[in-house]
């Protein structure tokens, strides 16, 4: 069987399960990767050694992270165990990339201020939701007008990191921006029904119990793309997505750069900024870990790293002299 075959068995497996894009992407990537290292050779045809061979390569050669690592892993035991059709073996002889705690970068208060006052205004309201709410980009941006709960001030996140979904707070000072974006979501809505478009990509089992309903504005994306596309997982059907990760990712860049940070300033920057300052300002760790979402608290508690270098009070013995 030649490897496009096998390739198209693996997007059907994955598509049953109804695994996101990006993970449909990921894992055929890795799949293509792992063939490729063993000469092209059918998965069939290896089993257990070319797998510890493979993952060893990446993490001796290639130096990659843990979650890199792993997420290689994942894809080529999903290859085995639901399209192949058998398990692997424990793969114990696989040497596993070191894993490296890194602090994350955090802005000051000032320097938030800063980068929203130079993002370009297109990108202004998500940039500050990430902020002010705590999202991750593909969160913010897959939200749906349906998400904002204005008399609760809250956002619904559906299917975050995980499959997760949770509440996280809406800022009071971004209300009004944000029934203005609705208003423009409607705007270009209203147009795409009158040409016959306007439907939403929802799951296939609500797609089922809604129907035609998934026309409504609710379940429209609350930061729509300029032009609409054809589905990549249904060629016959055009509809509109969210702008690209890409181009909010480009102008949180060229806004840092304008506003003079010396910091490797990302998205997530401003999600890091939004749990800090949430623990400078006196919030409950185990508050902080819902807002987040995160399934331990272990992993919000980096957090407090962050606060403990200003706020532990210490003076450097320099400064003494």
């Amino acid at each position: 069987m030649s490897e496009p075959r096998l390739l198209d068995r693996v997007r059907g497996a994955i598509r049953v399960r109804q695994y996101s894009m990006a993970t449909e992407k990921a894992y055929i990537s890795w799949i293509r990767r792992f063939t490729l290292f063993h000469g092209k050779r059918h998965p069939e045809h290896m089993a257990k050694a070319e797998a510890e061979t493979f993952l060893t390569h990446l993490a001796v050669n290639r130096s990659v992270s843990p979650a890199t690592q792993n997420q290689a892993l994942q894809a080529i035991l999903f290859l085995y165990r639901s399209v192949l059709g058998f398990e692997l073996p424990w793969l114990d002889d696989v040497v596993r990339s070191k894993p490296k705690r890194r602090l994350p970068v955090v802005l000051s208060k000032s320097e938030v201020k800063s980068l929203l006052g130079n993002i370009n205004l297109f990108f202004h309201l998500p940039a500050s939701l990430m902020y002010g709410s705590g999202l991750r980009v593909s969160e913010c941006l897959r939200l749906r007008v349906g998400d904002i709960d204005f008399s609760r001030h809250t956002i619904r996140v559906h299917s975050g990191k995980g499959g997760k979904d949770r509440i996280t707070m809406l800022p009071e000072n971004l209300e009004a921006p944000l029934k203005s974006q609705i208003a423009y979501a409607k705007a270009i809505h209203d147009k795409d029904v009158l040409q016959g478009l306007g439907e939403a990509k929802l799951p296939l089992a609500l797609q089922r119990k809604i129907g035609n309903s998934s026309q409504r504005l609710h379940w429209q994306y609350l930061f729509p793309s300029s032009q609409s596309s054809t589905d990549p997982r249904d060629a016959t059907s055009q509809r509109r997505w969210h702008f690209h990760p890409a181009t909010i990712r480009k102008a949180i860049k060229e806004a840092s750069i304008k506003a003079a940070i010396n910091k490797r300033v990302t998205c997530h920057s401003l999600r890091h900024s939004f749990a800090t300052h949430l623990l400078e300002s006196g919030a409950d760790i185990r508050t902080i870990q819902q807002l987040l979402g995160h399934n331990s608290v272990k992993t919000t508690m980096i957090y407090t790293h962050v606060v403990q270098r200003d706020a532990l009070g210490a003076v450097s013995p320099y400064d003494g002299l």
